[in-house]
C-alpha cells in the first residue's frame, strides 16, 4: 500500500473496526414467520407532505402498514407522481416481492428522469416496503437484510453555512461546531454550500471559516469539509491542500461540479485525504461511474435519493468490491435516519463516522416529532441501531392523517 492510499484509509477506518466487541449484538433465536405472508397483498399507497418532509405509507389487507421517507426536494409533486406514476405497479403485489416491485417501478418510470422525483419517490416506496416486511415478521430491517452485529453507529455533527438569506460568519460556524462537540460528537462536517452558481467564490473566506472551526473544536476532533460543488478542479486542489496541510481537515466532500467525474478524479489523485461524493448519484449505475471513473474514496449514498435501501445495498456491495466505504448522506432526522441506520447495520463497509444533523429543532423540523411515538437513542456521539420492528420508528398514524397533505 502506497503512502497516499495508507493516509486515506487511516483517516476514516471502518465502522466495524471502530466499535468495541461490547457494541456487537449476540445471535438471537429466529422469530417465527406467520404462515400467511405469501398471501398478503398491498391495497394502497399514499403520500403525506409536510414542510420539511415527505412520507410514503403502504397499506395491506393484513391490516399492517409500512412507512418510508422520500426525497423532500420534490415533495410538492411527490403525491401526484406516487398516485399517477408508481401506484399501479405496487397495489395488488405481495410486499415480499420488493425486488420485482422496485425494478418494475424504476424501469417503467424511467422517462420521468434518472434523478429527482422518480428515484426520490421510489426511495420512499422501497423503504416503506422494508419497514412493512419488518413489521410483518416482527424484526428490525437490518436483521432481514443480514445484520453485521453493530448495535450502535458513530455519527458526526453535520451542518450547513447558508441560513435564510445569508451565509453564516466564520465565528457563527465555529460556535455550531463547538456545540456539536459539547454534545459528545467526536467529528463534525461543515457544509460550505458554495454551489456551482458561485463557483470559485471571490472574495473567498472558506479558509478563514474552517480556521475558526478548527480553533473552536481543537485538534482531536475529526473535521470534514463539504465544498458543495463550489470549485473548479484546479481551485479545489489548491484549497483542499491548504485546508489539510494548515488546518488538518480529515476529508473533503463534493469539491467540484457533481457531473464532472474526470475533474473529480483530478482532485482525488492530487490530495492525501479521502475525497467523498455520492449524494447526486441516483442509482447503482451512476455509482458505478463514480467509483470507476472518479475513483472517490468514500461513497455518500442517500437512501431517500438513490432508490431506497434496495439499491443502496447494491451500491454498498459494489463499493466493497472496489475497497470503498459507505458514509451515508443523511440530512433528514426521522425515517431517513432510520433507514440509514438499518442499512449501515447490514453492510460490512460502513465508514467510521456517519452523517447525522441532529434533531434540528430550530430549523423547522420540530413539528415532525409529533408524528412519531419514539425516537432514536443518542449517547456520546453514537446512535443506537433500533431493534423495533421495521425501520425503528413508531408512526402516529392519526397525526400523519391529520397534519399531512395528501
Amino acid at each position: 500500500m502506497d503512502r497516499k492510499a495508507f493516509l486515506k484509509y487511516a483517516a476514516l477506518g471502518t465502522a466495524g473496526a471502530s466499535l468495541p466487541l461490547t457494541a456487537r449484538s449476540e445471535n438471537r433465536s429466529l422469530i417465527p414467520v406467520p404462515d400467511n405472508t405469501a398471501d398478503i397483498k398491498i391495497t394502497d399507497v399514499k403520500g403525506y407532505r409536510f414542510r420539511k418532509a415527505h412520507f410514503v405509507k403502504i397499506e395491506t389487507d393484513a391490516g399492517i402498514s409500512g412507512w418510508g421517507e422520500s426525497d423532500g426536494a420534490n415533495k410538492l409533486y411527490a403525491n401526484d407522481y406516487l398516485k399517477k406514476g408508481l401506484k399501479k405497479y405496487i397495489v395488488g403485489k405481495n410486499p415480499f416481492d420488493s425486488e420485482g416491485i422496485w425494478h418494475e417501478c424504476y424501469l417503467k418510470g424511467l422517462e420521468a428522469g434518472i434523478g429527482g422525483i422518480h428515484p426520490g419517490t421510489l426511495s420512499g416506496v422501497d423503504s416503506a416496503l422494508w419497514d412493512l416486511k419488518g413489521k410483518i415478521l416482527k424484526m428490525p430491517v437490518h436483521k432481514l437484510l443480514g445484520g453485521n452485529g453493530l448495535e450502535k453507529i458513530q455519527v458526526y455533527g453535520s451542518y450547513g453555512r447558508f441560513q435564510g438569506d445569508r451565509y453564516q460568519t466564520p465565528l457563527e460556524m465555529a460556535k455550531i461546531a463547538a456545540d456539536f462537540v459539547g454534545q459528545g460528537y467526536k467529528a463534525v462536517k461543515a457544509r460550505m454550500q458554495i454551489r456551482q452558481e458561485n463557483v470559485n467564490p471571490y472574495p473567498d473566506d472558506i479558509f478563514e471559516c474552517v480556521k475558526e472551526i478548527r480553533s473552536a473544536i481543537g485538534d482531536n476532533i475529526k473535521l470534514f469539509v463539504d465544498f458543495n460543488n463550489g470549485y473548479t478542479p484546479a481551485q479545489a486542489v489548491i484549497m483542499g491542500k491548504k485546508l489539510h496541510e494548515k488546518l488538518g481537515i480529515d476529508a473533503l466532500e463534493e469539491p467540484v461540479f457533481q457531473q464532472d467525474y474526470t475533474g473529480l478524479r483530478q482532485v482525488v489523485d492530487a490530495l492525501d485525504i479521502p475525497v467523498m461524493a455520492g449524494e447526486h448519484e441516483y442509482n447503482k449505475w451512476m455509482m458505478k461511474d463514480l467509483i470507476t471513473v472518479a475513483n472517490v474514496d468514500v461513497i455518500n449514498a442517500d437512501v431517500i435519493k438513490c432508490g431506497g435501501i434496495t439499491d443502496c445495498r447494491k451500491t454498498a456491495s459494489m463499493a466493497h468490491a472496489f475497497g470503498k466505504q459507505i458514509m451515508v448522506h443523511n440530512a433528514k432526522p426521522t425515517l431517513a435516519t432510520g433507514a440509514s441506520l438499518q442499512l449501515l447495520a447490514s453492510i460490512p463497509n460502513g465508514a467510521r463516522f456517519q452523517e447525522y444533523a441532529g434533531k434540528r429543532l430550530h430549523q423547522g423540523y420540530g413539528s415532525l416529532y409529533e408524528l412519531f411515538e419514539n425516537y432514536f437513542e443518542f449517547e456520546d456521539g453514537f446512535l443506537k441501531v433500533p431493534e423495533t420492528p421495521g425501520l425503528g420508528l413508531i408512526v402516529n398514524e392519526k397525526a400523519m392523517e391529520k397534519n399531512g397533505d395528501q
